[in-house]
């Protein structure tokens, strides 16, 4: 655990994939094509609180979606890719855009077309119901599953590996107390 807590204390930015790692990965289609999907909120909360310790956060999706857009801008997410087929020219054009190594960057991630993108990236993540070749190739596996909850498991991991977690969860304490052991 040592090691995946100093990779998670070097990275500024991380890359979610958004079906099966921000949704459960099911897709709601209307009869007039219209796409649904469901976000938990717990992890859109993470991300606000990573992005506020100073964390960028990116997403690079093979799919297409305005549900997908909706969603990054109500939670301040500027870097968002979709339609990557490829996300490797995504991820290069953000680690140059960004001025960021490898070292610095986390991808989270659930199918076999994260790989080539996990490959490159200082800690990369597979959700907890990931493809068993993409949970082999990770450096660590969130608790929780994709769209219940994985993200706010990388969140708060990375900002426990920075020091930064617990003045995020004081904030939320009425009664001034110490953090509950």
């Amino acid at each position: 655990m040592q090691d995946i807590l100093a990779r998670a204390a070097r990275i500024r930015l991380v890359i979610f994939d958004v079906d099966g790692v921000l949704t459960d990965g099911s897709l709601f289609i209307g009869d007039g094509g219209e796409e649904y999907k469901a976000f938990h909120s717990r992890d859109g909360h993470g991300m606000k609180m990573l992005q506020e310790c100073g964390v960028q956060i990116a997403i690079i999706t093979g799919r297409q979606s305005n549900v997908v857009r909706h969603r990054m801008t109500s939670l301040g997410i500027e870097h968002v890719y979709q339609g990557q087929h490829d996300k490797r020219e995504a991820y290069e054009h953000l680690k140059t855009q960004l001025q960021l190594p490898d070292e610095a960057i986390a991808y989270v991630g659930d199918d076999v077309v994260d790989l080539p993108v996990m490959s490159l990236v200082g800690l990369a993540v597979a959700v907890q119901d990931a493809h068993p070749l993409v949970k082999r190739h990770s450096h660590w596996q969130t608790p929780h599953g994709g769209g219940r909850g994985a993200a706010r498991d990388i969140c708060e991991l990375i900002m426990d590996a920075q020091g930064k977690l617990e003045a995020q969860m004081r904030k939320y304490l009425t009664w001034g107390g110490d953090l509950p052991a």
